[in-house]
C-alpha cells in the first residue's frame, strides 16, 4: 500500500482501546480519530496513541475504515452510519443485537459497496490458523470446545456465557464444519453463566460446547476427534497437538511380558503473533484490496442466529432441543 489507510475507532471501552493501540502500531494505518460518548475517555485514548477525539460525523468523514466496539445494542446504528458514509467496518462480536439488523446492514453494505468484517478474534489466533491448515485433511467425527473461567474482574458483563464466550467457539466450529446444522440441544444454569450445547450436523459430525463464567479455572481449549487422529488446541498457549496411535505391542523386560500402546504426538509449528494485530491487519488488507474478509458479515450473522438459539434453549425459553433445516 503506497499511502496509509485512515482508520477510526468508535467506542473505546475494554476492547476498543486495544483497537486504537493496534492501529497506532500498524505502519500501514493512520489513526485519524477516536469517538466515544465519554469524551474524556476518547480524549485520553487518543492522546495515548497520537490521535484525536472526534465526533461521529468527523470520524466518518476522515476514515477509510473503522472499528465499531460500542456495546452490542448500538452496533446497528453505528454500523449503519458508517456504511452510509462509505466507510468499511469491522464490527466487534456479536455482530448485532437482532438478526434483522444484520440482514439490513448486509443489504446496505452491498448497495454501498462497503465491506463488513465481524470481530471473531479467535480466527486470527495463531493456533487456529495452524488448525485451519490441518482440518481439510481430516475425516472429522466430533468436536469439543471448552471456554471456562471465573467471573471477570473489572468488566461488567450483562449477557450470558453463550453470547459472551461460547460464541467464539461457535464461530470456529462453523468455519471448520462446512455443513448444515440438523439439530441443537442445550442446557444452562446460574442464569446461563454456565451453559452446555450439543450440535449435530447433517453429515453426522457432532459437537459439544461448554461456556462458563463460574468456573475457578481458566480453560480455552478445542479438540477434534477424527478417524486418523485427535487434535488438541490450546487457545491460551497458542499450541496444537496431533495424537496418532502407534501399533500395540508386547515387550519383554527383565523376563516380564508387558503390553504397550503409545501415542505418537506431533506438534506443528505455530507462528507467534497477537490475534488482534493479525485481525486488524487482515481487515485493512481486505478493505484496501477488495478481497473477501476472513470473517464476513454473513459469517457473523449465522453465528449470531445459532448462538441465540442455544441461549434460548439453555435458559429454558425454548424447548430443550430443536431440529433445524
Amino acid at each position: 500500500m503506497s499511502e496509509p489507510v485512515n482508520a477510526a475507532v468508535i467506542g473505546v471501552g475494554s476492547m476498543g482501546r486495544h483497537h486504537a493501540r493496534v492501529y497506532s502500531e500498524l505502519p500501514e494505518v493512520n489513526l485519524v480519530g477516536i469517538h466515544d460518548v465519554d469524551e474524556t475517555r476518547a480524549d485520553e485514548v487518543a492522546r495515548n496513541h497520537g490521535s484525536q477525539a472526534v465526533s461521529m460525523d468527523e470520524a466518518i468523514r476522515e476514515a477509510d475504515v473503522a472499528s465499531i466496539a460500542v456495546p452490542t445494542p448500538y452496533h446497528y446504528e453505528m454500523a449503519k452510519q458508517c456504511i452510509d458514509g462509505g466507510v468499511h467496518i469491522l464490527v466487534e462480536k456479536p455482530f448485532v443485537a437482532e438478526p434483522e439488523e444484520g440482514r439490513d446492514l448486509l443489504a446496505r453494505a452491498d448497495t454501498a459497496d462497503v465491506m463488513i468484517q465481524v470481530g471473531h478474534i479467535e480466527r486470527f489466533n495463531p493456533a487456529i490458523r495452524t488448525l485451519s491448515e490441518i482440518v481439510s485433511e481430516l475425516d472429522i467425527i466430533a468436536i469439543d470446545a471448552q471456554r471456562l473461567g471465573p467471573p471477570p474482574e473489572g468488566r461488567a458483563v450483562d449477557v450470558s456465557a453463550v453470547m459472551d464466550l461460547m460464541i467464539h467457539d461457535l464461530d470456529v466450529l462453523l468455519s471448520i464444519v462446512d455443513d448444515d446444522i440438523a439439530s441443537v440441544a442445550a442446557v444452562g444454569t446460574q442464569d446461563n453463566r454456565y451453559a452446555s450445547a450439543s450440535i449435530e450436523f447433517e453429515g453426522g459430525i457432532v459437537a459439544g460446547l461448554t461456556a462458563s463464567r463460574v468456573t475457578q479455572e481458566k480453560v480455552r481449549k478445542l479438540s477434534i476427534t477424527a478417524q486418523e487422529c485427535r487434535v488438541n488446541v490450546d487457545y491460551t498457549n497458542q499450541s496444537v497437538e496431533i495424537h496418532r496411535h502407534s501399533m500395540p505391542e508386547y515387550i519383554e523386560e527383565n523376563g516380564d511380558l508387558r503390553y504397550r500402546h503409545e501415542s505418537i504426538v506431533e506438534r506443528p509449528t505455530v507462528e507467534n503473533g497477537e490475534p488482534l494485530k493479525n485481525e486488524l491487519r487482515s481487515f485493512v488488507r481486505s478493505a484496501t484490496t477488495g478481497s473477501t474478509p476472513v470473517v464476513t458479515g454473513e459469517d457473523g450473522l449465522r453465528v449470531l442466529e445459532v448462538a441465540r438459539e442455544i441461549d434460548g434453549l439453555a435458559s429454558g425459553l425454548r424447548e430443550r432441543e430443536v431440529h433445524l433445516g
